[in-house]
């Protein structure tokens, strides 16, 4: 079993070191690549996760998210510039909406939804923090809550940490624009992580580099009912 996730800390102050800064840097750049080329192709996408809010490491993923359905071959065109590595299915849950991955180089992901998604499920990249390609351009940065259940709030000499137990969710939303629901969803959710340890996703399947994600998902949601039910939901 891997560690647990969600480990309530204190509340500090975290400044950065110019390592720390460079780091940054080096990913909101490698962000700015991709997004860049993306929009080039006519598809706007957001950062999210840790390179939008600065808690970064040298390991931290750089997750790119482009928040609507567009035909995945698309996004292929306009990534092929970059070397794709590996290629996904997943879903979270079997409630939640179902995506497609293109694992790039340098720890950098884009995701897109193969099916309609609930706005509660885009509220999920706000609350870990999200940015628009504008937004990155200008440098800024946003609050959003990580997986140990801390708010993370930047400032100019790095970011404040406030375990989110210590705040009202209403507060928590308001500071993220998200509905409360998500907020007291993702409580739940990473709560239990933390009692059980880190649980696995309802369904993560690797496709051949040259297959559709499409048609791939259409065989996948012939024997799996529940993956059938989520593409039929709307």
């Amino acid at each position: 079993m891997r560690g647990k996730t969600a480990t309530y800390g204190d509340r500090r102050e975290v400044i950065y070191s110019r390592e720390h800064w460079e780091i940054l840097r080096e990913k909101r750049e490698r962000a700015r690549e991709v997004m860049e080329r993306l929009r080039e192709f006519g598809i706007d996408s957001i950062l999210y996760g840790s390179v939008a809010r600065g808690d970064v490491s040298k390991d931290s993923d750089i997750d790119v998210f482009i928040p609507y359905q567009i035909p995945s071959y698309k996004i292929e065109l306009a990534l092929e510039c970059f070397e794709i590595l590996e290629k996904r299915i997943v879903q979270a849950t079997p409630n939640y909406a179902i995506k497609g991955e293109f694992v790039l180089t340098d720890n950098t992901t884009v995701s897109f939804p193969l099916v309609k998604m609930k706005e509660r499920e885009l509220d999920f990249y706000k609350f870990g923090g999200a940015l628009s390609y504008e937004e990155l351009l200008h440098d800024k940065r946003v609050a959003g809550v990580d997986k140990r259940l801390v708010l993370i709030y930047p400032t100019g000499r790095g970011h404040i940490e406030i375990p989110i137990d210590e705040i009202q969710s209403a507060e928590v939303a308001k500071i993220l624009g998200v509905c409360i629901e998500i907020v007291e969803e993702r409580r739940r959710v990473l709560e239990r992580r933390r009692e059980k340890g880190r649980t696995g996703v309802f369904l993560c399947e690797k496709i051949p580099l040259e297959s559709n994600f499409e048609t791939v998902l259409k065989i996948i949601a012939e024997r799996n009912p529940a993956v059938r039910k989520r593409l039929l939901d709307f």
